[in-house]
């Protein structure tokens, strides 16, 4: 694989030298992956000013949220792989001793982050005990060129095995009501949200977040109900892509409802970066915890 003509390529696409069609095709030749190219195409928003690269805007973890969730407890853990190795991620509960369902939190392509981190917190004061898998082993990145290296040098299959070492191991926590989980992830999580509900029929429950599509063909495969929440103006995936999807699961007779939110963008959920949408975000979360609720609890 080369990383430095993969970037080129897109920056290509970005100002609009490679069709979508182009960019696909030969992303996935670099990569060995259409599933690793369509998580990178999602990830990159045509521009259409400087082509100079742009740092985005993030305030410190401690301006926008407190070190810890009011009704949450949270702490960072190991499990094994299955395989004979460890895996590490972040595990959040709610407070007391009960029972409480349990949700896998998938990152987007920066790394294991506070974001994420955050989003787990509130999952457990929600009800949920989650947890959030290190699919970099450690590697957090806050600028979109070193993010990009990340996945382009992540194995999605590996990635989808670890997601099932996440599931193992949460369903043997003593507060865990299983016998299913739900799984969320954003971005490049969301991809790997309906990647693995294709494989594991553990999940009672998916939600991804601009994760790029499944066909239609794929998604009659899947393996859980499946909500689905998009931007209108992302524009790595088109709306028609997104109800191509549905489409199939209806075919399907598979649960599901999909939610093209007018106006935001890709990562409108992501509450340290400028596409975050105040409106959408709070909407989307409301809906995510009421289809969990109605999967994992009844």
């Amino acid at each position: 694989m080369d990383r430095i003509h993969t970037m080129e390529l897109v920056r290509s696409y970005q100002v609009g030298e490679l069709s979508r069609r182009d960019f696909l095709a030969r992303v996935s030749t670099a990569l060995g992956s259409a599933a690793a190219a369509s998580v990178l195409l999602a990830a990159c928003t045509p521009v259409t000013g400087p082509t100079e690269p742009v740092l985005l805007a993030t305030q410190p973890a401690a301006a926008r949220q407190s070190p810890s969730t009011p009704g949450a407890l949270a702490a960072t853990v190991s499990y094994p792989d299955g395989k004979g190795g460890t895996l590490s991620g972040y595990l959040a509960r709610p407070a007391g001793d009960g029972k409480a369902p349990a949700v896998i939190v998938i990152q987007e392509w920066w790394g294991l982050n506070d974001n994420i981190k955050d989003i787990a917190r509130r999952f457990a004061a929600e009800g949920f005990v989650a947890l959030a898998p290190d699919l970099y082993h450690g590697q957090v990145v806050s600028e979109p060129n070193e993010a990009r290296k990340l996945v382009m040098s992540l194995d999605m299959d590996a990635a989808v095995g670890e997601i099932q070492a996440a599931i193992d191991f949460l369903l043997r926590q003593q507060a865990v009501a299983g016998p299913k989980v739900g799984l969320t992830g954003f971005c490049m999580g969301g991809r790997l949200v309906l990647m693995t509900a294709l494989v594991d029929d553990r999940l009672g429950a998916a939600v991804p977040w601009y994760g790029p599509p499944l066909t239609a063909e794929q998604a009659g495969q899947v393996k859980a109900p499946i909500l689905g929440l998009y931007g209108e103006q992302d524009g790595g995936i088109p709306a028609a892509s997104v109800r191509e999807m549905q489409q199939g699961l209806d075919a399907a007779g598979i649960a599901n409802d999909f939610v093209i939110y007018p106006g935001a963008q890709h990562a409108f959920f992501n509450d340290t970066r400028p596409s975050y949408q105040p409106q959408a975000a709070a909407d989307a979360w409301q809906r995510t915890v009421a289809w969990f609720r109605k999967y994992l609890v009844g």
